[in-house]
């Protein structure tokens, strides 16, 4: 684990654009593992950006973490859409190079194993874009997440439905239920980024990094990932045993 702090959120997501941008030059056809959420949207305007100066996106293969179960693809909540809009239009690639997970299916346990296979046909992930909750957790897997969990159908926690209820318009249209990658799933991705901001995130990253790999903290497991990428403003940072140092190796 690698990890890079900064006082300057801006230039922390060039620094992880550049990760990208050099994956995309060596490999056109990459896979990249889109994290949803506000926390990667700089990364993914920035990314859009260098694209509209040349750097050609549009062969990248796309997938996912996760997805609201009961939501269809064209819901403005559920992350097929979100990556719709903030992904493929804007960087141009095309839907079918895509594999995501269908939370409208009649039948999610076997969309779970469909979206599994349909990362393993991809040949795995080459570069996994990843954000941590404030409890720790890392897609949808909450607290008590087993470290070599695979896709599958997961109830939400209270917490988890009340954080996101921001984004409806009411608690009660939040879904119950969400198909997610496993942590044993995300740590198979060849290369991943985590973007953490803000004092919200300090506890959760300061277990991640400096505390035991432990199913209460699910993002512990990542301590176990062969090439992770952490980019942290002072912030989140601020509770790391290391202090907040520009740059350092933990893990």
């Amino acid at each position: 684990m690698h990890v890079v702090t900064g006082e300057d959120i801006a230039e922390l997501i060039s620094e992880a654009a550049d990760q990208v941008e050099e994956l995309v030059r060596a490999n056109p056809e990459a896979v990249i593992g889109i994290a949803t959420g506000s926390t990667p949207e700089p990364l993914y305007a920035e990314l859009t950006r260098r694209a509209g100066e040349g750097l050609d996106l549009s062969g990248l293969r796309i997938t996912c973490l996760d997805e609201y179960i009961g939501l269809p693809a064209e819901h403005p909540q559920s992350y097929r859409h979100y990556i719709a809009e903030q992904i493929l239009e804007p960087w141009g690639i095309d839907p079918a190079h895509t594999v995501l997970p269908e939370g409208d299916a009649a039948d999610p346990d076997a969309a779970a194993a469909a979206f599994e296979d349909g990362i393993t046909g991809l040949g795995g992930v080459d570069l996994q874009i990843l954000g941590i909750g404030p409890n720790g957790h890392i897609a949808f897997n909450e607290p008590g997440s087993p470290a070599d969990s695979r896709t599958r159908v997961v109830d939400l926690t209270a917490e988890t439905r009340e954080a996101n209820s921001r984004f409806f318009d009411s608690i009660d249209e939040v879904p119950t239920q969400a198909l997610t990658q496993g942590i044993g799933t995300i740590l198979e991705s060849r290369k991943a980024i985590m973007l953490a901001f803000g004092p919200g995130k300090a506890e959760a990253v300061a277990a991640m990094i400096d505390g035991p790999v432990d199913e209460a903290v699910p993002a512990s497991a990542l301590q176990d990932h062969p090439a992770l990428e952490v980019f942290l403003d002072a912030a989140a940072a601020s509770r790391l045993v290391s202090g907040d140092p520009r740059s350092t190796d933990a893990g």
